[in-house]
């Protein structure tokens, strides 16, 4: 780093007004007068950083010459530190670039050194500064961490190895699910809705991240150029997700949900509106961790169970099991409802066993039977798609399609009371978990050629879960003090 030739007699700061003169000397003279202006933005730029950092290494300079000797320090096994030294120095990169921190250290024969000024600046255990890692985490959270690397380059001039920025959003997420736990929810008024949303999303891993079953399958290849029939590559993990919001309930018919082919809607009422998001992702916990972490966070914002808690999930048999042992455990009733989307997937599937495809005629039915389930006859539409494909003397796999139709319709019935829903003005979609999905999942850990370990997939998504959520900067000074506690709460003697 270069140093600014200070004048006798400048005192404090005498590098920063050093630095300061030079960057009025170089904008008054010739060599700023023949520049464009985006070449004298780039260049007051990388000079106002360099100031920036001499007037941070000033102000810790200045720290360290005003540090007065103190004969209370123990160290964090309880033993007195009887000699003091002063000028022991350690490197912190920061946002303006690498500074020197100098300060005591205070010393006993056979016993590390204690430095109680480190604590006075929170200082973490690498070098690299909070408010580097702050940044880290936003960019990390953001792209890929060559874009990462990139990005804080171009902001602060520091360059990060690959590994370092994936370590550093390691740290910056350590705290999440304590931040959570912690947190106290706004109240809400008892007539919102509170509604409960879980899904899942495979991400591609590294091979020793695996979960076992997907290893034992990924081994058990029969062709090593290709896949065979119905083998699956065996390279993803599914990270399971979960979000939690509040919802202001808006009564509809199942006729603002579905219009037949060629007819006018005309005006529909508005949708239930939504706040308060919160989101969580994680790969490492199973489907019914991630159940009760989204239960934890419902019991927050409603501790006496006083609200209408409606669960909708896109009929994932392990979810709805997981979802009812939660219910049962906490005391609570819940509503679960499966996702209509789904639904009209399957409807589709079953016309398609008894139309050509792009029949017209296909819209129509699919339009009716949709009808027919947001008006609460799901048993009555499969029990009908049974028949005419007996009727009409379809063969089994001429049928396929409507069957499964028809099986999903029965088994998944009692989930399925649209009429109630609609009347109550509950959402029937999944909409914001599918959408935490692509987000927090396949925007970020689908990038091309990516292979994720399991700490550093687990670390992302909660930084995207996080920020998704807009509670990132009320994480961070919770995360701060975290970090404060965990490396100088030994040192508890140490009172700045």
């Amino acid at each position: 780093m270069p140093e600014y030739a200070a004048t006798a007699g400048d005192g404090e700061f005498a590098q920063s007004r050093a630095c300061f003169e030079q960057i009025v000397e170089w904008l008054s003279g010739p060599g700023a007068a023949g520049l464009t202006h985006a070449e004298l933005e780039k260049g007051l730029t990388e000079r106002g950083r360099d100031l920036q950092r001499v007037l941070y290494q000033d102000r810790l300079d200045l720290q360290a010459a005003r540090e007065e000797r103190r004969q209370d320090v123990t160290g964090p096994e309880g033993k007195p530190r009887t000699r003091a030294e002063k000028d022991h120095s350690r490197p912190l990169v920061t946002v303006f670039g690498q500074v020197t921190v100098t300060r005591m250290a205070y010393r006993a024969r056979g016993l590390p050194n204690v430095h109680p000024a480190d604590e006075r600046l929170n200082l973490p255990e690498e070098k690299h500064s909070h408010g580097l890692r702050e940044l880290a985490a936003l960019e990390a959270a953001r792209g890929s961490f060559d874009g990462m690397t990139a990005a804080i380059e171009r902001a602060t001039g520091v360059r990060l190895g690959k590994r370092q920025a994936e370590q550093l959003a390691r740290r910056a997420a350590a705290d999440v699910d304590a931040f959570y736990a912690w947190r106290t929810a706004a109240p809400a008024d008892d007539q919102t809705l509170l509604v409960l949303q879980f899904d899942g999303k495979g991400i591609v891993m590294r091979p020793e991240a695996l979960r076992e079953a997907t290893a034992r399958a990924a081994a058990s290849r029969k062709l090593a150029t290709r896949l065979s029939p119905g083998e699956k590559n065996g390279r993803k993990r599914m990270a399971e997700l979960a979000a939690v919001y509040d919802c202001v309930p808006s009564p509809r018919t199942p006729a603002d949900i579905i219009t037949r082919p060629g007819t006018d809607p005309g005006p529909r009422p508005p949708r239930p509106k939504t706040s308060g998001k919160w989101l969580s992702a994680s790969v490492t916990d199973d489907i019914a961790a991630v159940i009760a972490a989204g239960f934890d966070e419902a019991e927050r914002r409603d501790p006496e169970h006083s609200r209408t808690w409606l669960v909708l999930i896109d009929g994932n048999n392990a979810q709805i099991g997981a979802v009812r042992a939660e219910a049962e455990r906490r005391g609570v009733a819940v509503h679960i409802i499966c996702d209509f989307i789904h639904v009209l997937e399957y409807l589709w599937k079953a016309a398609w066993s008894f139309f050509e495809p792009g029949d017209p005629d296909a819209e129509e039915w699919v339009a009716d039977r949709a009808l027919q389930i947001l008006a609460g006859k799901a048993r009555a539409v499969a029990a009908g798609i049974r028949r005419r494909a007996t009727r009409f003397g379809y063969s089994s796999k001429e049928r396929e399609g409507a069957d499964t139709c028809a099986a999903y319709l029965d088994a998944k019935a009692p989930y399925l009371d649209y009429a109630t829903a609609l009347a109550k003005g509950w959402p029937i979609a999944t909409g914001v978990i599918e959408g935490a999905c692509r987000h927090l999942v396949k925007d970020r850990m689908d990038i091309t050629g990516a292979r994720w370990s399991l700490d550093g997939a687990e670390a992302i998504l909660k930084l995207r879960a996080l920020t998704s959520s807009g509670d990132f900067d009320d994480y961070w000074p919770y995360h701060l003090e975290q970090e404060h506690q965990r490396i100088y709460q030994a040192n508890c003697d140490l009172i700045a």
